[in-house]
């Protein structure tokens, strides 16, 4: 029996979103708020639960520990984090840690 060609996905590629931000958890609930001024997206390949809202150019979400990663094309322009009490980053040490790559491969 033949088998048929796999399905493409929609997703896009590396090449249209180059760019990469990575949100690591610290073991406190916290909360997020990213901003780019061009196209962004939930990395395809998580499979978290509480993945976050994306609403065009912006996502908000939670995190307690793990990773969320988003591709993007564009710049960053904001990233709010807030920790369980609402004291936002730099004053709290227990926000998440934000890396972002600029022309990142995806991973």
């Amino acid at each position: 029996m033949a088998r048929d060609p796999p399905e493409q996905t929609a997703g896009t590629d590396t090449q249209s979103l180059p760019n990469c931000v990575t949100i690591v958890g610290r073991g406190v609930p916290s909360s997020f708020e990213l901003t780019v001024d061009g196209e962004l997206e939930v990395d395809d390949e998580q499979s978290d639960e509480n993945l976050p809202v994306v609403s065009g150019s912006v996502a908000e979400g939670t995190i307690d520990v793990g990773v969320q990663r988003f591709r993007f094309d564009g710049q960053v322009t904001n990233i709010h984090l807030v920790d369980w009490n609402g004291v936002p980053a730099p004053e709290s040490a227990s926000v998440p840690t934000v890396h972002v790559d600029y022309g990142a491969a995806k991973r």
